[in-house]
């Protein structure tokens, strides 16, 4: 779930001070200024949290408390996956789609308190205007808060994430896209501890007041030095998402996609009366989508990048959105939007236009690898 790089000027981080300590290279995101790689690199971030444990800032994620009488009634509602799958201290992948064409307008992670209130963490270019339509529609006793910058979200991934949080006396017992409530370490203030993250490892989402930032960070530093514990900026964040096929906002999904294109049909809750885009949506489901959302693994040596065009028989067929070297399987992998209706099945080899020159791809079910994200 993340988005796209917008104008300046840009957000500053909370955690902007130690990002500077340690020598990060920095890069628009969202509105926001985050650290893009350390010093030690992509490739050794990315085998960080593949192997051991990586430490991210994603502050640039939204949090948008929806409260008051009625406040689950009125988010279940309007995004598309349905609430009453998930119980208080519960989260749930949704999506924010355009009523009139069923677009993408983003995709986000809901978290329900209770009833009464909920935490929202939509992508950073979008938190406002997920604000915007969820103010204009709210019924009288629903308060709809944008705190954007007053929470630091950081994330703790890989194989040692829970023994990291277990020397600072954090909660990791809890499922995977369940919540608990915990004091910072060594702090007055609490946090959200989340059994939740973009990686596909074992990994924790923690939620804490801004001003609470940097000793959160330094306290996970500590703790996970003797797990090998490695800062890590957006580069192996993308890098990582990418090889569990999990798209971002701006580039797998936008206003121009809808669910059904990107094989999501999972995140709707069809049984529900209505929601934003339902409409459009249950027809496009009906009658079939024209395009679909699959993944591409390289069978040569081809590095997939978006925009780069998938024939299939010597004919166009469809565009990259996203494409990377993996630096686990050590090949480039993808995700492009296929027409339907042509024969390319699971397995089919498709050829990308790779700076001229054709390279043949397996087309393949994401994810590109098994991981831990569940255990």
């Amino acid at each position: 779930m993340d988005d796209t790089t917008a104008a300046s000027p840009l957000q500053p981080s909370p955690l902007a001070d130690r990002h500077a300590a340690l020598g990060a290279k920095l890069a628009a995101f969202g509105g926001w200024e985050m650290p893009l790689e350390y010093a030690t690199g992509v490739v050794a971030e990315h085998t960080a949290v593949r192997e051991r444990v990586g430490l991210f800032d994603v502050s640039h994620l939204g949090t948008v408390q929806v409260t008051g009488p009625g406040a689950a009634a009125y988010v279940n509602a309007t995004l598309s996956n349905d609430l009453r799958r998930i119980s208080p201290g519960q989260a749930q992948y949704t999506l924010c789609c355009d009523p009139a064409t069923g677009g993408v307008v983003d995709d986000l992670i809901v978290y329900l308190h209770s009833d009464e209130r909920l935490l929202l963490m939509p992508n950073a270019a979008n938190a406002a205007e997920v604000v915007r339509r969820l103010v204009a529609e709210a019924p009288d006793g629903v308060r709809v808060d944008d705190e954007h910058t007053d929470h630091a979200v950081l994330a703790v991934q890989g194989p040692a994430s829970a023994a990291v949080l277990d020397a600072l006396g954090l909660p990791t017992g809890h499922d995977y896209m369940s919540f608990l409530e915990a004091p910072v370490p060594g702090g007055s203030a609490d946090l959200v501890v989340c059994r939740t993250g973009y990686t596909g490892e074992h990994g924790y989402e923690l939620v804490a007041p801004a001003a609470s930032a940097g000793a959160l960070w330094d306290a996970l530093v500590e703790a996970g030095e003797p797990h090998g514990l490695t800062p890590a900026g957006l580069g192996a964040r993308d890098t990582l998402r990418t090889e569990m096929g999990y798209p971002l906002h701006g580039q797998d999904l936008s206003l121009d996609t809808t669910p059904v294109q990107a094989r999501m049909r999972w995140a709707v809750g069809w049984d529900k009366p209505s929601f934003w885009g339902d409409t459009v949506l249950r027809a496009e489901r009906e009658a079939g989508a024209a395009r679909s959302l699959r993944g591409l693994r390289a069978t040569g040596r081809g590095i997939p990048r978006p925009g780069m065009t998938v024939t299939f028989q010597g004919e166009p067929v469809g565009e990259l959105t996203s494409g990377t070297f993996s630096p686990t399987l050590r090949t480039g992998v993808g995700l492009a939007y296929l027409a339907t209706g042509r024969g390319i099945e699971d397995g089919a080899v498709v050829e990308v236009d790779v700076r001229g020159r054709p390279q043949p791809f397996e087309v393949v079910r994401p994810p590109f690898l098994d991981t831990s994200v569940r255990s």
